[in-house]
């Protein structure tokens, strides 16, 4: 495989992350990785990466990492550089992401808005997300022919995430276009104008967050980001920097890799060849073919992590403070000491939890939902469009961190 050359004995691993034909198939190279060195010393990254399951779930719960390092050293103590003034709207809407907060700070925001996203008060939302899938359908099946991403896959969790905060549906768009820009940063190495253009989008995103919060200071509603505002813990509230950066942070987790993994699953299924009626033909079936999905075609593929000491593992590698690791999510979850068989899609394997939500402290706070959205779409779309198929070879992303697809034609 030429995106990758790996050298076993010294668990050095060199991957060109830019290659098509790592980031197109991965899988390809982690069974590789799996083979010679699951724990390893990325060249080009220059950092150490994991891909055991074992080892990738017991360090997104340990306690000497976290997603945040300078609570507990200075730059100039770790040699990081300043931060980049260009990116001063983008770092500020970062400040207070729950996604990059460790305790006591994480503890606070966390239990301020837990509360809405556990299972019981997401199962509320399923007639809404029946109503949305059906009607989103409506509007193409006449057609034959559709490209799902934009008309079916961005539409449905935006809509959802902005109507429990109490957003406009009419933002939508400018919700969809703020998110891509700001995530584009995410990816290995983005280049100047990427940096310029997401902090733009997030000066934007801000701009109109606050208008929003102040709007919901006057008149106070029935949703998740009234209850944002007026929630205390301990007599404390979240201030305007924190509402703002949760309430990006909500908008952009809710819906971007919830819109992947709809994409990653309908591909999945559909070049299977195994019966869609079958995966879906009751609840039960639907749970296991959904986490099979998001198993073996995960939207996210690395979690990283900085060493809050100097810490030495058990397989012999030590790291220093302010060490990054990297954490292979998409790697994890097709271990063959935890899968058997693991490359191949059985929607009906049942052999323990993936990864694809993280776990511990950071787990993402949004799994109930994108579970229920997935649970209850896809078995409408397939059950709606069952002659459904693939009009051409789907686009894949340029993109290692977001494993997704730029394009989805359908045609039946």
């Amino acid at each position: 495989m030429p995106a990758i050359s790996i050298d076993g004995a010294q668990r050095r691993v060199s991957i060109d992350a830019r290659d098509p034909a790592f980031f197109r198939a991965p899988l390809a190279a982690y069974a590789e990785i799996h083979a010679q060195c699951p724990a390893f010393f990325w060249e080009e990254r220059q950092q150490w990466y994991f891909a055991g399951y074992d080892q990738v779930n017991a360090l997104l719960r340990d306690r000497r990492f976290g997603r945040q390092i300078l609570h507990v050293a200075t730059r100039e103590e770790l040699g990081l550089p300043a931060p980049k003034p260009h990116l001063k709207d983008f770092d500020a809407l970062e400040a207070y992401s729950l996604l990059e907060l460790e305790p006591p700070a994480h503890t606070r925001l966390r239990t301020l808005v837990n509360r809405a996203f556990v299972s019981r008060q997401i199962e509320q939302l399923r007639p809404d997300i029946e109503r949305l899938s059906h009607a989103l359908i409506d509007g193409f099946e006449a057609d034959g022919e559709v490209e799902l991403l934009k008309t079916f896959a961005e539409t449905l969790p935006v809509t959802i995430i902005a109507r429990m905060l109490g957003i406009p549906k009419e933002a939508a768009p400018e919700l969809l276009d703020w998110s891509h820009r700001i995530v584009r940063m995410y990816v290995f190495n983005p280049s100047f104008e990427t940096e310029l253009d997401a902090n733009q989008a997030c000066a934007d995103f801000a701009s109109y967050l606050r208008g929003i919060i102040a709007e919901k200071r006057r008149r106070p509603a029935d949703d998740l980001l009234t209850h944002m505002i007026t929630s205390e813990k301990d007599g404390e509230r979240l201030s305007e920097a924190e509402l703002v950066s949760t309430t990006a942070l909500l908008l952009n987790a809710g819906h971007e890799a919830t819109v992947h993994q709809i994409g990653n699953a309908v591909r999945t299924i559909l070049q299977s060849g195994l019966s869609a009626a079958t995966m879906f033909a009751n609840p039960g079936a639907t749970e296991l073919a959904v986490e099979e999905c998001l198993r073996v075609a995960a939207p996210l593929h690395i979690f990283q992590r900085y060493a809050l000491s100097d810490t030495d593992l058990d397989d012999g590698i030590t790291l220093r403070k302010g060490d990054k690791i990297g954490l292979l999510l998409g790697a994890a979850n097709v271990d063959p000491k935890k899968f058997t068989d693991p490359q191949a899609f059985r929607p009906t394997r049942d052999e323990g939890t993936n990864v694809s939500f993280g776990a511990g402290l950071h787990f993402c706070i949004g799994a109930p939902l994108a579970r229920l959205e997935l649970n209850i779409s896809l078995p409408i779309l397939f059950q709606r469009l069952p002659n459904m198929g693939l009009k051409n070879e789907p686009e894949v992303k340029d993109a290692f961190h977001f494993h997704g697809l730029e394009r989805l034609d359908l045609a039946w």
